[in-house]
């Protein structure tokens, strides 16, 4: 909501010269100007430049910056599950056989 947030400043509220009104950001004054306008970007594939569309792209821009190793993890997360899986299946076939001789004997009490 921050980048699209901003807003004319409601009646009574008065903004020292150079902050801008944004009801999403603590205090309401930002120093900021309004960074983006419908149209102010052209995407190869024809996705219309509206301002939340610009917005949703920086975000997940941000986030993608802030993690660099997050796919990295999700590969190494892959790869442990899939190692763990195959553990539990050999470990279950293994069980089977070792106690397998324990399942044909009769106990018999005196």
């Amino acid at each position: 909501p921050l980048p699209t947030g901003y807003r004319a400043p409601p009646e009574g509220v008065v903004l020292r010269p150079g902050l801008h009104y944004n009801p999403y950001f603590p205090g309401g004054a930002i120093g900021m100007p309004k960074q983006l306008e419908d149209g102010g970007v052209e995407y190869e594939d024809g996705t219309p430049a509206t301002e939340s569309q610009m917005a949703a792209d920086v975000t997940t821009f941000l986030a993608w910056a802030a993690e660099p190793e997050h796919d990295d993890r999700k590969r190494q997360g892959a790869k442990w599950l899939s190692a763990l899986l195959l553990m539990a299946v050999v470990t279950g076939f293994y069980k089977r056989h070792r106690f397998s001789i324990y399942k044909g004997r009769a106990i018999e009490y005196i």
